[in-house]
């Protein structure tokens, strides 16, 4: 999978149902996997970390699983 077919699809949260934003960007550790998720919020969802107005970074532990249209979080996961 590539990081433009993950950047189509909408990440929703399973704890909460709503619809968090899209993925914008990956952060590689220096192992070479995926260690964070950045987000572009969604308008109304200031609930996680983030360090820019309207970047959300969150733990590539916390998804739960990749659908064909969206991407389900657990935002109770750290």
């Amino acid at each position: 999978m590539n990081l433009s077919d993950l950047q189509a699809k909408e990440v929703v949260d399973v704890a909460s149902g709503k619809r968090i934003g899209s993925i914008i960007d990956v952060i590689i550790s220096s192992s070479g996997n995926i260690s964070k998720i950045v987000l572009e919020e969604t308008r109304g969802s200031r609930r996680f970390l983030s360090t820019n107005k309207d970047e959300v970074y969150l733990d590539w532990q916390q998804l739960v699983k990749i659908g064909d249209d969206i991407i389900l979080i657990d935002s109770k996961k750290s």
